[in-house]
């Protein structure tokens, strides 16, 4: 029976150190909050990482979607808080950016990077969203 025990505490350890390294990959660097509406008016806020190139921002979304992509796209316009200023934007799907947005991420959130993607999976069909400002 100890060893039930001693196999349940190993467990409970190990789920432990994974939600502890997935905080700290997900939170140790920059992080943007995303706000846009669900299908029923509510307001969602969705933390998330952003990279900048070439004049733009750019979050990134896994190739089968998500919640605040599904979001995003139904409510054309959305916010962005960032440095504790709030921005209006409009998303437009930049593909062809992928490798280049994967490599930005990938050198700015160097081994949460890697950590988040062994959690979710490979980055390589990941889709860059380019942030356009509304004025």
């Amino acid at each position: 029976m100890k060893y039930i025990y001693r196999l349940l505490g190993l467990i409970v350890i190990l789920l432990a150190t994974v939600v502890v390294l997935n905080i700290a990959a997900s939170e140790r660097v920059e992080v943007v909050e995303l706000h846009t509406i669900d299908e029923v008016g509510e307001a969602q806020t969705t933390r998330l990482w952003v990279v900048d190139d070439e004049g733009f921002a750019y979050l990134r979304t896994g190739a089968d979607g998500s919640g605040w992509f599904t979001r995003l796209q139904s409510n054309g316009e959305f916010e962005v808080t960032r440095n504790g200023e709030t921005r209006r934007y409009e998303a437009v799907l930049r593909h062809d950016k992928s490798a280049r947005i994967n490599q930005l991420m990938q050198d700015k959130y160097t081994w949460g990077d890697d950590f988040i993607g062994l959690m979710v999976g490979s980055r390589e069909d990941s889709i860059p969203i380019e942030l356009h400002p509304i004025d």
